[in-house]
């Protein structure tokens, strides 16, 4: 398996309950990554293809909270997020996505696009909007999860982040 590409990440993010270290993925990290991927019910046969780029956040060596960017040209795929059950509803998801969406900017990315079946409530709070599935850009249609790894019952949404901070 590829390693991901490396992300630069703020050392820690705060959150209501404690701090938890921010780091962008090892390859090592990616099997406990998939664990908690598949435990949530996200796909993972796509990772080694499509190397979508992983932070993540740990807790006493625990990985607790990640997700990840699957580029395609000045847009990318938010993909992955996924929080352990046990530290759901802690501010966790909501620092992954902002992290990644501070990543997204720095690399010049203006729209992030996604498709959820569980978490369209967390991810209009965040700001993302539903759009018709094909309204996403051509080259992410192609990609693994548009085809095959999300049905097409899975809400597709976008944040656009041109003049946001």
């Amino acid at each position: 398996m590829l390693p991901p590409r490396p992300l630069r990440l703020h050392p820690a993010i705060t959150t209501e309950r404690h701090v938890s270290k921010v780091a962008p993925a090892s390859a090592e990290d990616l099997v406990a990554i998939r664990a908690l991927l598949e435990c949530s019910g996200l796909p993972t046969s796509d990772l080694e293809s499509a190397r979508p780029e992983f932070a993540l956040m740990r807790e006493n060596g625990r990985i607790v909270a990640a997700g990840a960017l699957q580029r395609f040209g000045s847009s990318a795929l938010l993909r992955s997020v996924v929080v352990a059950p046990d530290r759901r509803r802690g501010g966790l998801g909501r620092a992954i996505i902002g992290e990644l969406e501070r990543v997204a900017r720095a690399a010049r990315i203006h729209r992030l696009v996604l498709l959820t079946q569980t978490a369209v409530e967390f991810f209009a709070r965040e700001g993302y909007e539903v759009i018709e599935r094909s309204s996403a850009p051509k080259d992410m249609q192609g990609s693994e999860e548009f085809r095959s790894l999300c049905p097409g019952s899975a809400t597709c949404m976008e944040k656009s982040l041109r003049g946001s901070t």
